[in-house]
């Protein structure tokens, strides 16, 4: 099995926090890497300013609702890239509101999962998530 480096892009600290508690529970051995909203993605992903020598993730978990840009705007922006747009996207978020399905999906994400409220239930549904990409699906490589 191999480890995942991941992205989260998600403003809420306890949320982020929690990702990173549930995969640090796990024998997945994964990397996590955070920044709080879309424009620090974007820089991270691009390796611009602060984040010259990020690592290129292979699984992004991307909130939906932050400032500055929004996670709609991130995906897009992520999907259009030709540089970023193989990295799986897997929307993480409190909404579940249907026009924010159809239009992540529209706009490629992997997947679109809804934040349980449990404390339990988050952290397995971040397990899920994390055992699907390791174990099961197979990911594009990439040489940078």
């Amino acid at each position: 099995m191999r480890s995942l480096q991941i992205l989260v892009v998600d403003d809420d600290d306890a949320d982020a926090l929690m990702i990173s508690e549930a995969l640090e529970a796990t024998d997945s051995n994964a990397t996590v890497e955070r920044v709080s909203d879309g424009r620090e993605a974007l820089d991270y992903l691009r390796r611009e300013g602060k984040f010259g020598d990020a690592q290129r993730p292979d699984l992004i978990l991307l909130d939906l609702n932050m400032p500055r840009m929004d996670g709609r705007e991130t995906l897009a922006a992520i999907k259009a890239d030709e540089r970023l747009k193989a990295i799986p996207v897997v929307i993480l978020t409190t909404s579940g509101a249907t026009p924010d399905i159809v239009s992540s999906y529209q706009h490629r994400a992997n997947a679109y999962v809804t934040k349980p409220f449990g404390l339990d239930d988050f952290e397995q549904t971040v397990r899920q998530i994390d055992r699907f990409y390791r174990e099961v699906a197979t990911l594009p490589t990439s040489n940078d």
